[in-house]
């Protein structure tokens, strides 16, 4: 399983166990993801690290001082055990 955490603006688009779609945007050096419609959004992943799976569960929705942050589990090998 991999892991990957998105920063969400809004509590309760999204629960703990939803099957969520992603989307991936490319820019020159990074890509991109982000959980449709428009909830949340992830950091900048190098090419090595790129998703390969546009489905995941919704492990975790988190809150802290900064924002709400949702966990997703994909059904692939972790890029950063691998590498």
């Amino acid at each position: 399983m991999r892991e990957m955490t998105f920063k969400m603006e809004r509590p309760g688009l999204v629960e703990a166990g939803d099957l969520v779609d992603v989307s991936e945007k490319k820019t020159a050096l990074n890509y991109t993801y982000m959980i449709e419609p428009a909830v949340a959004m992830s950091g900048c992943y190098k090419v090595n690290q790129r998703l390969r799976s546009d489905r995941g569960v919704v492990r975790e929705v988190k809150h802290t001082d900064r924002g709400y942050y949702v966990i997703v589990e994909f059904d692939e090998e972790d890029q950063a055990a691998g590498a």
